[in-house]
């Protein structure tokens, strides 16, 4: 069974950064791709970034791009994602997910599997 475990989330004012980690167990994940989920109070959930396990492609959303990236460690089977300029509207709590077949996509209804979430708060 796959399992996904995210941390580092936490509370931090405009401006600041911040770095999650999503832990990744119970399978092989060579073809597999790796997003990244926030879902804000009130609001559907909205994609973020991607990566591709083999070969490191990645894709973000338009309000990240430039301020998140998104990379992944085949040591540890962990995919990060470094959040900097942080903005009052990127607080929500963020979700780790993975997509055993791939390809690229930022469609929620296509990752198979599904972290707890951690909340990540920017202060104004």
């Amino acid at each position: 069974q796959v399992q996904l475990v995210e941390s580092g989330g936490g509370l931090v004012q405009t401006g600041g950064s911040l770095s999650l980690s999503c832990a990744a167990s119970g399978s092989t994940f060579g073809t597999a791709v790796m997003g990244w989920f926030r879902q804000a109070p009130g609001k559907a959930r909205e994609f973020v970034a991607a990566i591709r396990w083999g070969g490191g492609f990645t894709i973000y959303a338009d309000s990240v791009r430039g301020r998140f990236t998104i990379a992944r460690d085949y040591a540890k089977n962990t995919v990060y994602l470094q959040m900097n300029s942080l903005k009052p509207e990127d607080t929500a709590v963020y979700y780790c997910a993975v997509d055993l077949k791939g390809p690229l996509r930022t469609g929620a209804g296509f990752y198979d599997y599904w972290g707890q979430g951690t909340q990540v708060t920017v202060s104004s």
